[in-house]
């Protein structure tokens, strides 16, 4: 399909963009949290809470290396775990931000303080968190706590929001887990290194949300060297590995023949997708709505970008962050299913609809899923770039100002 068709048939939800989601949903969301408290209240016995949690522990970063360690119960008693840990399948089932919010406040952060070293810990309360991260389905536990719950929820635009959390003073299994044979493989081999134990772990199977548990438990690398991974930490660390172990296997292989252009919307985020011609190359650019929680100065849209050649990247994205990574692997997972480089360039449209950070695991799906259908194709990179302009928020000067990418493009165009 050339490019100018697939454009036209690509039709925003023009009442979705008249929302004003922020206004709407985040006082649903207040309401909802107004009956937390009471569905705690439901779900404690005592001073304990029985039930089942998800496959899925939370590691603060603050006063690292003492750090706040948490396992996460969902308060209703007929939940079904598995539905409130992070996953691909909420894209899957269209879940919106409202529906996040709403299943993550609706698990209690049971936590404890802790010492990041746990390589011979597979008891007490951190090494209980360690088993439900280690296992393939909820465990059921049952959790001793001090005091009320703090209903403030902690958002962040690299993990999951967590929600309410209570003191935990104990933390016990109810049920023998099921660990997989590969996560015993790696837990068993005590000179494996992290990184190597990441991918290996990548190609029996497992998604990057399941590594990522397992890695902020402190359930891989070297024996001596585990230790619990901050959760924001561990997401960006299983996306930065795993997109250099894909990366890898491409670069001695074909480019793709022609430049081609792709998209997709997710909960007000906009993507769009380029792949030319060339050895790999990859750059994320951000542009973030005027007026809105991204960027509450009014005027024009703030831009922030992150690039890296053939080589890779030595150093930490800083402006772009997690993102940068999330956005990478789901591009680095085409191009390995198609055994093809590319140069890629994924622009990101921040809109005002996206009022609450979720973290960027929908970035990653966002990205992902954008590759579902057939592509728009164009004659040059630059020349899509032309016909993408009217649908872009910035001009393609000014984009050509902060993208090192589509700035090279200039003297580049013979590649294509």
């Amino acid at each position: 399909m050339s490019l100018d068709e697939f454009i036209a048939d690509f039709q925003r939800d023009e009442a979705a963009e008249k929302r004003r989601l922020a206004e709407e949903k985040s006082y649903e969301i207040t309401e909802y949290l107004d009956d937390v408290e009471r569905q705690f209240e439901q779900a404690v016995q005592g001073d304990s809470l029985y039930g089942s949690t998800a496959p899925e522990v939370f590691v603060g970063r603050s006063g690292y290396p003492d750090v706040s360690t948490g396992v996460l119960s969902p308060m209703g008693g007929d939940a079904d775990a598995a539905d409130f840990a992070t996953s691909g399948e909420w894209y899957q089932q269209g879940y919106g931000i409202d529906d996040v919010l709403q299943r993550r406040t609706g698990m209690l952060n049971s936590t404890r303080s802790a010492k990041v070293d746990v390589n011979d810990v597979w008891d007490g309360f951190v090494g209980t968190q360690r088993e439900v991260a280690i296992a393939d389905h909820p465990v059921d536990v049952e959790v001793g706590l001090t005091g009320s719950p703090d209903l403030d929820m902690s958002l962040d635009d690299i993990s999951t929001p967590t929600g309410p959390r209570a003191r935990a003073r104990s933390a016990d299994l109810a049920e023998n887990p099921h660990v997989p044979r590969p996560v015993e493989k790696t837990l068993e081999d005590d000179d494996w290194r992290a990184e190597g134990a990441m991918t290996y772990l990548y190609r029996r199977g497992f998604d990057v949300y399941d590594i990522n548990t397992i890695l902020s438990a402190g359930a891989l690398g070297r024996g001596h060297e585990r230790r619990l991974v901050p959760t924001r930490w561990s997401i960006t660390a299983v996306d930065d590995t795993v997109g250099q172990y894909l990366r890898g296997g491409l670069q001695h292989g074909d480019t793709v023949d022609k430049v081609e252009v792709w998209v997709n919307e997710y909960m007000g985020n906009r993507y769009w997708v380029l792949l030319g011609p060339g050895q790999w190359e990859f750059e994320l650019v951000e542009m973030k709505a005027p007026e809105s929680v991204w960027n509450p100065q009014s005027g024009d849209y703030y831009l922030s970008s992150a690039a890296e050649g053939f080589e890779g990247r030595t150093s930490y994205v800083d402006e772009t962050a997690g993102a940068y990574y999330a956005a990478r692997l789901g591009v680095l997972e085409h191009l390995a299913d198609r055994d093809r480089q590319a140069k890629a360039l994924v622009l990101r449209e921040v809109t005002d609809d996206y009022w609450a950070p979720v973290g960027v695991w929908q970035v990653r799906e966002g990205v992902r899923h954008a590759f579902d259908g057939d592509p728009g194709v164009a004659q040059t990179f630059h020349g899509a770039l032309d016909e993408l302009e009217s649908h872009l928020p910035v001009s393609l000067s000014r984009l050509r100002r902060k993208s090192t990418l589509v700035a090279g493009l200039q003297t580049s165009i013979g590649d294509f």
